[in-house]
């Protein structure tokens, strides 16, 4: 279960230790006190969330007044978020002013990484929790010169789920998508490619040595979010990654 947003696997909670001996007359015997569950839970989710995006509108509005623009990187593990930032870091930080947030769950692994491109780095583990949310945005910047900045790059926890529905106060969602995981992800998680203003597919060097479609999965990122930007890239080997730069360029200098 995430400690933050409370997801769990199962579909009601209540304790199964006690006795069974009572009757369920008209009742399937695990039937009892679902609705009350479902509709508990819909309010905590509802709660979070709310509570969540009022923190988020701060975040967002302090961007606005300091002119950063703030994106918040999601993928599952192992997509190369972190290999992609720090080319996107060493080509471009001599003409854009960067910091990074990295969230993971434990280390500071992936901080370290970013620290040796001389960009201003936050490391944010989040324990058992498998994002990132508005509040831990809103302290994770106060070590940064924001009246100094260009760009806000947040790498968050890899996950797939939880991530979508968290809006820490960003301007964009970025998927990264390794040519590795498959081409159905963004059948078989909508949200996160619905909520994302653009796909990097990555790895795209490994494509000589895997059945991967790209056209395929460039098909279903768009049948759930038509507007999607999708740049094909290879964060090893630099190959697509001007078209990103452009991107990330024209944003912060808006």
């Amino acid at each position: 279960m995430c400690t933050t947003c409370g997801c769990s696997t199962t579909d009601h909670d209540h304790n199964h230790d006690h006795d069974h001996t009572h009757s369920h007359e008209g009742k399937h015997p695990h039937q009892h006190g679902t609705e009350s569950v479902r509709r508990t839970t819909i309010a905590i989710e509802e709660d979070i969330l709310g509570k969540n995006n009022r923190l988020a509108g701060f975040n967002r509005a302090m961007f606005k007044e300091k002119e950063i623009f703030v994106l918040n990187l999601v993928s599952s593990p192992g997509s190369g978020k972190t290999t992609l930032l720090e080319r996107t870091l060493r080509e471009l930080s001599q003409k854009l002013r960067f910091a990074v947030i990295e969230g993971d769950q434990q280390t500071d692994n992936d901080a370290q990484r970013i620290a040796a491109t001389g960009v201003p780095v936050r490391q944010i583990n989040t324990g058992a929790g498998c994002h990132l949310d508005a509040h831990m945005i809103m302290h994770g910047t106060e070590e940064f010169d924001l009246d100094n900045l260009d760009l806000l790059l947040i790498e968050n926890v890899g996950n797939l789920v939880c991530p979508a529905a968290f809006d820490l106060g960003e301007h964009h969602k970025v998927a990264v998508l390794s040519v590795t995981e498959g081409e159905d992800k963004p059948l078989k998680y909508p949200q996160m490619f619905r909520n994302s203003t653009v796909m990097l597919l990555n790895k795209t060097d490994l494509l000589p040595h895997i059945d991967f479609d790209v056209e395929k999965c460039k098909e279903y990122a768009r049948r759930v979010n038509p507007g999607i930007i999708i740049f094909e890239v290879s964060a090893r080997s630099g190959k697509g990654m001007e078209a990103w730069y452009q991107w990330l360029s024209d944003g912060a200098k808006r």
